[in-house]
């Protein structure tokens, strides 16, 4: 039966997709991607502490991929949402639980002997929107266009074809011998697999972005879930949802599979480029504080600053790294070095590390 996009795609095909080539334009791009994707994970596997630096990726990818779904935050509220959660926005609510979600997704793969199930999948939806939401089970969904309320695609129905559906891209993901392929042309195919079936009433995109870091760690092509996707398909929204309608409507894997070789390229050179700034800045911050706080100078402090810019002096006092009257002296000191400037919201100052900032706003 032709594919129409008013009826639920329930014929939506398995993977792996019959009649894909790999062509020279695809393999040139496979190396290309291969090898920067070997860079940022080199860099990672050397970094002293990685989950400081690591955190601040992290929580940049949260923010853009939220932002695909108009969940829009800035800098500033997330992370002064990540000092003090209790005073955050919704939508920066929305950012820290996909950060939440990404590492819940890691551990549960890597307690379940590295695979990722559908389990899994269930369980990062389910801590992105903070509820107990599973499986769709109610007719009626469709993706429509949000200017004129056209059908664009209408996804598989109902819950028993949904779970058929996820079990086979399971096996797909978990079983090297169904695909011969590469993991990064693998990692494309699973995406548009995932956004096609769109298992879940709502999170579907931003679970679909956490599969596609936590399946390169699987596949041991990164050693953490640093892909920074997001920024790219912020940057190129509406091909990347012109390029999903082309694999649907016309069979168009090659220029899907391009795309996502592309934004693979594109962000491994961006995160690495961050990570080795960050390590600069934080080697100059260091010797910085050495002098200006003599003997006092804290190490832990200087990791705080790298993971949360937004400091206070409440937050040194709770972490346990200095009572307030010493917390308040440090960051005065900071702040006539130039190290962070003092931010008054209400009735907090806060000491803004604002070159970090600055760097993480960079492209």
């Amino acid at each position: 039966m032709a594919y129409n996009k008013n009826i639920p795609f329930n014929d939506l095909p398995e993977l792996p997709p019959e009649n894909f080539v790999e062509s020279p334009e695809i393999l040139r791009h496979l190396a290309r991607a291969a090898r920067y994707l070997g860079e940022l994970n080199g860099l990672c596997a050397s970094l002293p502490d990685p989950n400081l630096l690591i955190n601040t990726i992290v929580l940049q990818e949260s923010k853009d991929s939220s932002a695909i779904e108009n969940i829009v935050t800035t800098q500033d509220e997330l992370y002064k949402a990540a000092t003090e959660a209790d005073s955050a926005n919704h939508a920066a609510k929305e950012v820290l639980s996909y950060k939440e979600a990404l590492y819940t997704g890691l551990e549960k793969m890597q307690a379940r002997n590295n695979l990722l199930l559908a389990n899994t999948m269930i369980e990062i939806v389910q801590t992105i929107k903070q509820n107990k939401s599973g499986i769709r089970n109610a007719p009626g969904t469709a993706l429509k266009n949000a200017i004129n309320g056209e059908v664009i695609y209408t996804p598989p129905c109902c819950e028993d074809v949904l779970r058929d559906k996820l079990s086979a891209l399971e096996q797909f993901i978990n079983d090297p011998d169904l695909s011969p392929l590469d993991p990064l042309i693998k990692m494309a195919f699973i995406h548009y697999q995932f956004e096609s079936i769109h298992p879940f009433a709502d999170g579907n995109g931003r679970t679909g972005r956490i599969i596609n870091a936590l399946y390169l760690v699987q596949q041991g092509l990164l050693s953490q879930p640093v892909l920074y996707l997001s920024s790219y398909i912020v940057k190129y929204k509406t091909e990347y949802y012109q390029l999903l309608r082309g694999v649907t409507e016309k069979n168009n894997w090659h220029d899907w599979v391009m795309y996502i070789l592309s934004a693979v390229i594109e962000t491994t050179q961006l995160s690495t480029r961050k990570i080795r700034n960050m390590l600069l800045l934080k080697d100059g911050y260091e010797q910085q504080m050495k002098e200006v706080l003599g003997a006092s100078f804290s190490h832990e402090l200087l990791q705080l600053m790298f993971t949360l810019p937004y400091l206070k002096i409440e937050l040194l006092d709770r972490k346990g790294l200095a009572h307030r009257q010493t917390a308040s002296a440090w960051l005065k000191k900071l702040t006539d070095a130039g190290m962070v400037k003092p931010q008054k919201i209400g009735r907090t100052t806060y000491y803004v590390n604002y070159k970090l900032i600055e760097l993480l706003e960079a492209n």
